[in-house]
């Protein structure tokens, strides 16, 4: 019972310390807010840029041209040392009557392009790799087997792809660090200044034998409720601003170039990661707030 009175009583001080402390509250919640809409926007481009490379990995091949000496059996043969290769995700036969077609498709009404003979076109294998990383390292493997007389890579940019993937991740990590602990400051200051009023009243609960985790509870609580607020306001100026970022890529024509993610398909995550990211700054930055006071 004694416990449950605990929980009450903290919830009902820090909800009125909430509303006490209107200027001071507002401004806690503005800056909770303004550092999630911060970490928000990073998180999302960094995951946007890494779906984006991720399709593309999905998509890139290389060609390896076979030996046109070479047989049937012989191509089988070869298709299936390329497949045991390390980091080879897939490998497709495409005869050079198949390669013809495809070429021409690109080239329909040019009279030009008609009377090509089959000859002109190699019989080839279309490979796909697992780590695009290694991408020049599978290349250069395939090039070493016998049977390959020549190949084209037009992804063989794909690894500097890798590292821009990367750096947009540890630069998004590195932020979100530094923007939480900023965060953590600036809450932390708030609840000191609200504190420091009723420095006194503390000093009293503590002579009377009050426990630092008694004094301590309704902060917490003022804190957690702050970087509650703080995080439903954040997510819906995220979601409205996202949502513009996605209207003026669609208007612009670049979505053909880089594909946005849709907010419904990740607006629990960033939800879900809003609300512990405020509730742990707040509760977290009013616990090193009281500590002080508590030295009495």
């Amino acid at each position: 019972m004694r416990q449950g009175f605990n929980i009450g009583y903290f919830f009902k001080e820090g909800f009125l310390s909430v509303f006490s402390h209107g200027l001071m509250s507002f401004a806690a919640v503005c800056m909770i807010v303004a550092c999630l809409i911060i970490m928000g926007s990073f998180s999302l481009l960094a995951m946007n840029v890494d779906k984006n490379l991720k399709q593309l990995e999905d998509e890139n091949e290389f060609l390896a041209y076979i030996d046109e000496s070479y047989t049937e059996y012989e191509i089988n043969k070869l298709s299936e040392q390329v497949r045991a290769l390390d980091n080879v995700a897939s490998v497709k036969f495409i005869a050079k009557e198949e390669a013809k077609a495809a070429y021409l498709e690109g080239h329909e009404g040019d009279g030009l392009y008609a009377n090509i003979p089959d000859d002109v076109f190699r019989d080839r294998l279309s490979i796909h790799v697992v780590d695009l990383s290694r991408f020049t390292e599978t290349v250069e493997a395939v090039k070493a087997l016998p049977g390959v007389a020549g190949h084209r890579a037009e992804g063989e940019l794909a690894e500097g792809f890798v590292a821009v993937r990367n750096a947009v991740t540890a630069v998004a990590w590195v932020l979100i660090a530094i923007l939480a602990a900023v965060s953590l400051f600036i809450i932390a200051n708030t609840i000191r200044l609200a504190t420091f009023a009723r420095r006194e009243e503390i000093a009293i609960m503590k002579m009377c034998g009050a426990t630092d985790g008694f004094i301590r509870g309704p902060f917490v609580v003022e804190g957690l409720i702050l970087g509650l607020m703080g995080a439903v306001v954040a997510f819906v100026i995220q979601w409205a601003v996202y949502a513009a970022v996605c209207r003026a890529f669609v208007n612009s024509g670049a979505v053909t170039l880089f594909h946005l993610m849709e907010f419904r398909e990740i607006w629990g995550r960033v939800l879900s990661v809003f609300l512990l990211s405020g509730a742990g700054i707040g509760a977290v930055g009013s616990g090193f707030a009281i500590r002080r006071f508590l030295q009495v």
